[in-house]
């Protein structure tokens, strides 16, 4: 028998009392049952969201959210900035275009954050953009952008921020309301600990007040729609109900550890990883790295197919799963995630499989080194 161990950028391992969630009975989502668990989730949201708007729950994975936002706030024709940090900096540009919007995309190197001068610069060339879109941390890089920054000269230029933070809450501290925010997006399968299917988004006050002009086609998308419902706790069409039973339990855990504590995890998983990746030579891909993942170079004597088969080694061999690069980073970078249902000890087996795999493919490793420097870093934090 082996036993799995996802050490994936989403989804992630599940917690066990969540688990037990999906085993209980489904109850019909119009009813005062159903109101109820409703209500304790969309409290545990506001929380977590770190702020007083209501949390919006879709049943969709993140990308339904981002098309959601494109669709209920702007107009044909309207002008935007995206922050093109990788491929979901690159779906903003999609998503936008696909919508018949204007779009002045800032394309950066993979790997690295905007420049908050360079972003101000674009501002002013476009004083007629109606929002900047990006990714607090662009998972498919594990690059972290600026994010107060970035709110901060939105609110200076009179632009909306829309923060796709789908790997980022939950694990960095992102105060919706503290920092203004305009638009905040996660999903179920990231820092939540649940399956894929259901994804929230709050809008600041800005930002529901462009939904009014809004002018583009939407019908299962309709925001305003959904707010209307939800502020009644019901939704505008059938929800994902044993998601949403196990999201009130994975946020009762959550909301347990308290946020403090929660950042504090992941970044001290991230330092354990680092640690291990400087440990076993591997130059770092991330120019600026994130918590939520930390992103290396396969070693340079390998080959695109040998950097491929160190995930396959891991996955087939030894039952850790890992992600690598996409497009043209396949096979050139590993992705190692340690945020969601993750602890010291899952970060250690994995980073032992990676000794394991890369020995496998001959690549000189000193058992230990790796799994060592991720316990000494640990104690050190």
């Amino acid at each position: 028998m082996k036993k799995i161990r996802l050490l994936t950028p989403g989804p992630t391992a599940i917690p066990e009392s969540v688990l037990a969630k999906f085993a209980e009975p489904v109850i019909h989502h119009r009813t005062s049952l159903f109101e109820t668990e409703f209500k304790v989730l969309q409290d545990h949201l506001k929380w977590l969201f770190q702020t007083k708007q209501l949390v919006l729950t879709l049943t969709c994975t993140g990308t339904g959210a981002m098309e959601s936002t494109v669709a209920g706030l702007f107009s044909p024709g309207d002008s935007v900035i995206v922050v093109n940090g990788g491929k979901f900096g690159e779906r903003w540009t999609k998503l936008s275009k696909t919508y018949g919007l204007n779009v002045d995309e800032i394309l950066l190197e993979r790997g690295t954050a905007v420049s908050l001068q360079e972003l101000e610069a674009r501002m002013r060339a476009n004083p007629g953009a109606k929002a900047v879109l990006f990714q607090a941390s662009e998972t498919s890089t594990g690059a972290l952008m600026p994010v107060k920054g970035i709110v901060d000269l939105c609110r200076t230029h009179g632009m909306l921020s829309v923060c796709d933070g789908i790997t980022a809450v939950g694990i960095l501290n992102l105060p919706m309301d503290e920092w203004g925010i305009d638009v905040l997006i996660t999903g179920s399968q990231k820092a939540l600990m649940l399956p894929p299917g259901l994804s929230f988004l709050a809008l600041s006050e800005r930002a529901w007040k462009a939904t009014e002009s809004s002018r583009l086609p939407k019908y299962y998308f309709d925001l305003v729609r959904e707010r209307k419902m939800q502020e009644k706790q019901q939704t505008a069409w059938t929800p994902g109900i044993s998601l949403i039973h196990g999201g009130v339990e994975s946020l009762r855990l959550l909301r347990e550890e308290g946020l403090p504590a929660l950042f504090e995890r992941h970044e001290r998983l991230a330092r354990c990883t680092r640690a291990a990746a400087t440990a076993l030579g591997l130059e770092f891909f991330s120019r600026s790295p994130s918590p939520v993942l930390t992103t290396v170079k396969v070693p340079e004597s390998f080959s695109v197919e040998q950097g491929k088969q160190i995930q396959k080694i891991m996955q087939e061999k030894y039952g850790v799963i890992i992600t690598g690069g996409q497009d043209e980073l396949q096979g050139k970078i590993l992705r190692l995630s340690h945020f969601g249902y993750c602890d010291v000890f899952d970060v250690m087996t994995g980073i032992g499989a990676l000794e394991l795999a890369l020995a496998d493919l001959g690549h000189p490793v000193r058992f230990g080194s790796g799994t060592g420097a991720v316990l000494t870093a640990f104690r050190e934090t």
